[in-house]
């Protein structure tokens, strides 16, 4: 990949058969979620990028309430250092962690209002499927 390129010239790169960007897909109204999970390659140039565009576009000016947020991003979510403390990580195997992660992240859903994530689907969705 070449770093140097336009985004212009990176979206028409990613454009498929029918003329439209990977990022359109996948990010229109009607989102589904893509079919494989990313691997760690990917997690981590993704968290990267999704960590200095926030440090990029963080204010110049910033409140005590934008820099109080912040500092609480970096250091950890506050709720979810009290669930930790009710509910901590079972590491047991892969299905007791998958489990427990399934159950932190619709905890989340369910505080944000968002749709929660059938549990038992967990293998299914991040290992299992037959197109990764």
């Amino acid at each position: 990949m070449n770093l140097g390129w336009s985004k212009n010239e990176r979206k028409k790169s990613n454009k498929n058969e029918t003329g439209i960007s990977n990022f359109e897909k996948n990010f229109k109204v009607g989102y589904e979620p893509f079919p494989c999970p990313p691997d760690s390659e990917v997690l981590g140039r993704n968290t990267w990028t999704f960590l200095h565009t926030m440090a990029a576009y963080y204010s110049d000016n910033p409140t005590q309430k934008e820099q109080q947020s912040m500092k609480t991003f970096i250091s950890g979510a506050d709720h979810l250092k009290i669930y930790l403390k009710d509910n901590p990580p079972n590491v047991t195997n892969s299905t007791t962690l998958s489990k427990w992660m399934c159950n932190v992240h619709n905890e989340v859903n369910e505080r944000l209002e968002k749709p929660v994530f059938d549990c038992s689907k967990v293998f299914q969705r991040w290992k299992e499927n037959k197109d990764c």
